[in-house]
């Protein structure tokens, strides 16, 4: 059961400590044979400890980090039972061989739980924790637990190993899916086993009967037809990364996602769109702004920019000033990464001087100069309403940017102060505003596409606020 034992300190004292806690037969075996270090491993695997003693979990890879002996019990009484615990928090079977219990003795001595390391020379010389394995058939906080895990791992250092050149491939792999996908997806998971536990239902792999019935249950509850394709697609992804066959392609599945949008249509639902901040309302929002404040120059800049290049609320959030150029004809904003560029080319976005109250690029070097900002993220938190960019403490302005949420947040919040109902607007309204501006001043579909860096037209459809059909009606004389 122990792979090993490791004696730290004087063996006197580790002794005694060890000889005062152990059960009467482990005492007497070891006084035979005067803790003889041949025998001591299969002794002490046998061994009831009391008070228990801890349990601690080193080299596994949770929350996208590295562990380091992560203290999971306080009172393990047995090895067995240090491995049973273990195993459960890994999401692996106790018998993984794979999986080992070392006993450190000490004055206060301790189990250790490793998982792959030091099992054969590949793992002895490298730092990489092994992939874990699937969770199939674990219970659901198991495979939650997993799947963050798997989600959130990070390219490793290169060691020129093989291990270490699989596990950069499947961080790679995952890296295809954007941040907000990666979140809709572990919510679907959660919600998925969640809902599984409750009915006493395997998480994973799952059956088709099962999900069906989980996505009908959801939709009483209120969630609309997309949102429980999102869930079906991270049920999906779940199996994927799992190696289990996949069950949501069975027809069961789709002809109840067929029946839950003709329902939903019948009943009179319809997909909740954003408002579309166009030219106009932009205007409407931004005079009501203000610009005595810092959050207002923050706020001004913020629509502005977002405005005038199509932004999405994530892009914003991730302007950098080392991302933006000032050119002659205005500003020149590269993004490392957008939801439209697979390829990670990096995109590159003019914003143009409009020679008017409203010009993005006056009002970006305006919030700059107020702010006195550098260099790092342009938006960030304002901690106190002031002209001046910061206090003796410098503690005005945050360091971190502002997230996709605060930045929609922010769009309502102006709108609301504008007279508007701002609860109809949100982080897309200020990219339909765009395109919708554009299409009302006859801009070529190719320019709105170019704009609104879509990889087809079809995509734009989303995001175009249509005005009344009788006027756009093509045989209108």
């Amino acid at each position: 059961m122990l792979v090993n034992v490791v004696i730290h300190g004087r063996r006197d004292r580790v002794f005694s400590a060890v000889f005062d806690r152990c059960d009467r037969i482990t005492r007497h075996r070891l006084s035979k044979t005067g803790f003889a270090a041949d025998t001591l491993s299969y002794i002490l695997a046998t061994a009831r400890f009391s008070p228990g003693l801890e349990l601690r979990l080193s080299g596994i890879v949770l929350g996208g980090k590295l562990t380091d002996d992560l203290v999971i019990s306080h009172d393990v009484p047995f090895a067995a039972h240090a491995r049973a615990l273990a195993a459960e928090r890994i999401g692996v079977v106790p018998e993984d061989p794979l999986l080992s219990i070392t006993l450190y003795l000490d004055v206060a001595p301790y189990f250790l739980a490793r998982y792959g390391r030091g099992q054969d020379e590949t793992a002895a010389h490298s730092d990489v924790s092994p992939p874990l394995p699937s969770p199939a058939g674990q219970k659901p906080s198991v495979i939650t637990r997993w799947f963050d895990s798997i989600l959130n791992a990070a390219v490793p250092q290169r060691d020129g190993t093989l291990e270490t050149a699989r596990s950069s491939a499947s961080a790679y792999a995952l890296q295809a899916k954007a941040a907000n996908t990666r979140k809709a997806y572990r919510a679907g998971v959660r919600a998925w086993c969640a809902w599984a536990g409750h009915h006493d239902l395997p998480c994973l792999p799952a059956c088709s009967a099962d999900i069906a019935a989980f996505l009908a249950d959801e939709r009483s509850r209120g969630l609309a037809p997309a949102t429980l394709e999102l869930r079906r697609a991270a049920i999906t992804y779940l199996h994927r990364l799992a190696g289990c066959s996949v069950p949501t392609a069975d027809a069961a599945i789709g002809e109840t996602m067929t029946g839950i949008r003709r329902t939903a249509a019948r009943d009179g639902f319809t997909p909740r769109r954003k408002a579309a901040a166009t030219q106009d309302v932009l205007a409407i929002i931004i005079s009501a702004i203000d610009l005595s404040k810092l959050s207002g120059m923050r706020d001004r800049a913020l629509l502005l920019m977002g405005f005038y290049g199509a932004f999405r609320r994530s892009e914003l959030a991730s302007i950098d000033i080392r991302h933006v150029t000032l050119v002659s004809k205005g500003l020149l904003v590269t993004l490392p990464q957008s939801k439209g560029d697979r390829q990670g080319k990096g995109v590159e976005i003019a914003l143009p001087y409009t020679h008017d109250q409203y010009c993005p690029v006056k009002a970006y070097g305006a919030w700059l100069a107020v702010s006195g900002i550098q260099a790092g993220p342009v938006f960030r938190r304002v901690r106190k309403e002031s002209t001046a960019a910061s206090d003796e403490n410098g503690r005005e302005i945050g360091q971190q940017p502002l997230t996709d949420r605060s930045i929609a947040r922010i769009i309502q919040s102006r709108a609301s102060a504008a007279g508007l109902d701002g609860k109809t607007f949100g982080g897309h309204s200020l990219k339909r505003g765009a395109l919708t501006t554009g299409m009302d001043a006859g801009a070529h579909p190719v320019k709105l596409k170019r704009l609104a860096r879509h990889a087809t037209y079809a995509a734009l459809g989303d995001y175009l606020e249509l005005g009344d059909p009788f006027d756009e009606h093509a045989l209108q004389q």
